[in-house]
């Protein structure tokens, strides 16, 4: 099946399998943030935006992306330089692994959600599991960078 998709502005076309999935196909571009940690859609390692709307790339088939825009974090560097950097002034980086689903959705949320309360974040950030963390510290990081004005 042939797909046009966008991957950070720049017009991809191939011809896919129709059973890929968007993180199979994105990891097979070189997209490397993208991440796998479950296989069953419940660690949020694998967020991309499509549309502008954050999605788990593990749980959607390529050719659903086909004419659209998708975002991994490769396309979002300097705002995920600068909450990543925020995550480690917090001790809350640990083994990384996690974190580039985790900084996806804190993007999202900070163009979605204004002054979110604890709870809110909470909510929001609930499908993005780490296992080396307690929350406290991303928690913290985020708060900070929600009150932030602007884009970081």
């Amino acid at each position: 099946m042939k797909i046009k998709v966008w991957v950070n502005g720049k017009l991809v076309q191939d011809d896919i399998a129709p059973d890929m999935t968007l993180f199979n196909y994105l990891r097979d571009k070189g997209y490397k943030s993208v991440k796998c940690g479950c296989d069953t859609s419940n660690c949020g390692l694998c967020t991309v935006w499509v549309e502008e709307k954050a999605v788990l790339s593990c749980s959607v088939l390529a050719m659903r992306v086909d004419g659209k825009h998708v975002i991994t974090l490769e396309g979002l560097q300097d705002e995920a330089e600068a909450f990543g950097m925020m995550l480690a002034s917090e001790g809350a980086e640990q083994c990384g692994y996690c974190s580039p689903g985790l900084i996806m959705n804190v993007l999202r949320m900070k163009r979605e959600l204004k002054n979110p309360t604890d709870e809110e974040i909470k909510a929001y950030l609930s499908g993005n599991l780490c296992r080396c963390t307690g929350y406290m510290g991303q928690l913290r990081a985020i708060k900070k960078y929600m009150s932030q004005n602007g884009e970081a």
